[in-house]
C-alpha cells in the first residue's frame, strides 16, 4: 500500500510539473490612462510631488494637528476600515493553506439489529450466536487537489490584492478625513473672522446712526434718514446670530470627525495670521497611481479580477484529487486496536471533468471576464476623477490668488471711502445715502474678503488631498 500512495503522489507531482500552466492571461494596469501633465500647471518631469510630505508636516498650526490626530485615533469610519483590514487578512491567511491536504479524524461507534426473519439476521445468528453487529471504527481520511491550472494561486494572488485593496480603502478614507477636518478648521476660522467684521459694522453703524439723529434734531435730515439707518444696522445685527449659528453647526461636525461629542473648539489663531502656502511641487500624473489610495485600490481591483478570471476559467478544466483513508476496524471492541488484523486503508485519485454543469460554470467564467473589463474601466475612470480634481484644485490657488489681491485693493478703497463719506456727511457735503452705500459695500467685501482667505487655504488642501496626500 505504501508503494501505491508513493507512485500516485508522483504520478501527481508529475502531471502538475507538466500540464501546470496559467489557463488565462492577465491584463496589465493600461498606461495610455495616464496624461502627460496636469491642465494649469507647467510640463515638468520632477517626480517630487507635496503628497510625499506627512500630514503632520504639511500642516504647521497646532489646532489642527491635535485635531486631525483625534480623528484618526477616534473617527468611527476609519476603526471601521481597520477592521476590515483585520478581515482581509484573515482572507489572505486562509488563502495559503489551499495546497495543503485536508486531513480529518474520525472515531465512530454503530449498532446494528437486522430482522430475524432477514437473511443477514438468520446467518448472523448462527455465525455469531447474536441477534445485533457493533462496528466499531478510527482512522484518518485525507484530501488533496493538485493546483493544475492555477487556482488555489489565483486564489491566493486574489485575496492577497483583496487585503491590500483593504489597506487602500482605509488610507483613501484617512486623506479624506484629513482634509474635510483641516478645512472644517479654515470654515471656522472664516466665521470668526466674520463674526467680528459683522460686530465692527455694527459699531460703525451705530455710531452713524447716532450722527444722523443729531443732524434729524438740526433739521438737516428727515426721519427717513433715521429709518433706513435703523435697517442697516439690522443688516449687521442679523448677520451676528447667523454666524454665531453657523459656528456651533461648524464645531459639532468637527466633533464628529473626531469621534467626539460637540463640544467647542480651541482656536488659538486668527484667520489674518495664516499663510497661504505655495505649493509648486505636484509631480507627474503617472504617480498618482503610487500615491493616491484611490487610485491604486482600482489598480488592486483589477488584480483580483484577474485572479478570478483564472479561477473560473480553471474550473473549465479536470481537476485531480487524490483521497487515502486508513485506521483501525472492529465488530469487538477487545479486538478494535489488535494491530495489524484491525488495519484497514484505501487510495484512489482521479480526474473529474465537468459536465452537466458545464454551461453553469462557463457562464461564472463570462461573467468574471465581464467584471474584469468593468474593473479596467473603473481604473481608467479613477485615473480621470484624480487628474480632473489635481487640475481643479491647481486652478483654484491660481485664480483665487488673483481674486484675493483685487477684493484686498476693494477693501482698501472702501475704507478711505467710509473715511471721506462720514466727513463729508458731518460737514454737509454728503448725503446720508452715500454713507450707507459705502458701510454696506464695505461690509459685503470684508466678509468677501474673509471667505476668499478661507478659500484659498481649503483649495491648498484640496490639492494635498487630490495629489494622495494625507495617509502618511
Amino acid at each position: 500500500m505504501k508503494n501505491y500512495i508513493t507512485k500516485i503522489v508522483m504520478i501527481a507531482i508529475l502531471i502538475t510539473t507538466i500540464i501546470s500552466c496559467k489557463v488565462s492571461k492577465d491584463i496589465e494596469t493600461p498606461k495610455d490612462a495616464f496624461p502627460e501633465n496636469f491642465r494649469s500647471a507647467s510640463v515638468s518631469k520632477d517626480t517630487t510631488s507635496i503628497a510625499d510630505v506627512e500630514w503632520k508636516n504639511f500642516y504647521t498650526e497646532k489646532d489642527i494637528i491635535q485635531l486631525i490626530d483625534s480623528a484618526v485615533a477616534r473617527n468611527n469610519d476609519l476603526q471601521i476600515a481597520i477592521k476590515n483590514i483585520e478581515i482581509a487578512q484573515y482572507r489572505f491567511t486562509q488563502s495559503k493553506w489551499g495546497n495543503v491536504p485536508q486531513v480529518n479524524l474520525n472515531v465512530t461507534a454503530s449498532t446494528s439489529n437486522p430482522s430475524d426473519n432477514s437473511f443477514t439476521g438468520k446467518n448472523l445468528s448462527q455465525a455469531l450466536g447474536q441477534n445485533h453487529i457493533d462496528d466499531y471504527s478510527a482512522g484518518a481520511s485525507l484530501s488533496w487537489e493538485a493546483d493544475i491550472w492555477g487556482k488555489i494561486k489565483n486564489q491566493k494572488k486574489g485575496a492577497f490584492a483583496g487585503y491590500l485593496q483593504s489597506e487602500e480603502v482605509k488610507k483613501a478614507l484617512q486623506t479624506t478625513i484629513v482634509a474635510n477636518v483641516s478645512k472644517g478648521y479654515y470654515n471656522l476660522l472664516m466665521l470668526d473672522a466674520q463674526l467680528e467684521i459683522a460686530k465692527q459694522n455694527l459699531q460703525l453703524n451705530d455710531s452713524t446712526t447716532s450722527i444722523i439723529k443729531l443732524k434729524y434734531d438740526a433739521g438737516q435730515v428727515t426721519s427717513l434718514a433715521i429709518q433706513q439707518s435703523e435697517a442697516q444696522k439690522l443688516v449687521s445685527a442679523q448677520l451676528i446670530p447667523l454666524l454665531e449659528q453657523n459656528i456651533a453647526i461648524q464645531e459639532n461636525a468637527l466633533s464628529v470627525l473626531t469621534g467626539s461629542f460637540p463640544n467647542s473648539k480651541t482656536r488659538s489663531i486668527r484667520l489674518s495670521t495664516l499663510e497661504v502656502k505655495n505649493n509648486s511641487a505636484i509631480g507627474i500624473p503617472s504617480s498618482l497611481v503610487s500615491r493616491r489610495p484611490d487610485v491604486k485600490s482600482a489598480e488592486l481591483a483589477l488584480k483580483v479580477a484577474n485572479a478570478n478570471v483564472g479561477i473560473t476559467k480553471a474550473d473549465l478544466y479536470p481537476a485531480l484529487r487524490i483521497t487515502a483513508q486508513g485506521g483501525v476496524n472492529s465488530f469487538e471492541t477487545s479486538n478494535w486496536f489488535n494491530i495489524p488484523a484491525s488495519l484497514f486503508g484505501t487510495v484512489a485519485g482521479g480526474l473529474t471533468q465537468p459536465l452537466l454543469n458545464n454551461k453553469k460554470v462557463r457562464t461564472q467564467y463570462n461573467i468574471a471576464v465581464a467584471e474584469r473589463e468593468k474593473a479596467v474601466l473603473s481604473f481608467r475612470q479613477s485615473v480621470l476623477v484624480a487628474v480632473s480634481e489635481v487640475s481643479d484644485a491647481l486652478v483654484k490657488v491660481e485664480k483665487l490668488q488673483q481674486q484675493e489681491s483685487f477684493l484686498k485693493e476693494r477693501v482698501k478703497t472702501l475704507q478711505q471711502a467710509i473715511k471721506n463719506a462720514n466727513l463729508l456727511f458731518k460737514n454737509g457735503m454728503a448725503e446720508y445715502l452715500e454713507v450707507l452705500s459705502a458701510q454696506a459695500n464695505l461690509l459685503q467685501s470684508e466678509l468677501e474678503l474673509a471667505d476668499i482667505k478661507r478659500a484659498q487655504l481649503s483649495a491648498n488642501t484640496e490639492l494635498y488631498r487630490a495629489l494622495g496626500g494625507g495617509w502618511k
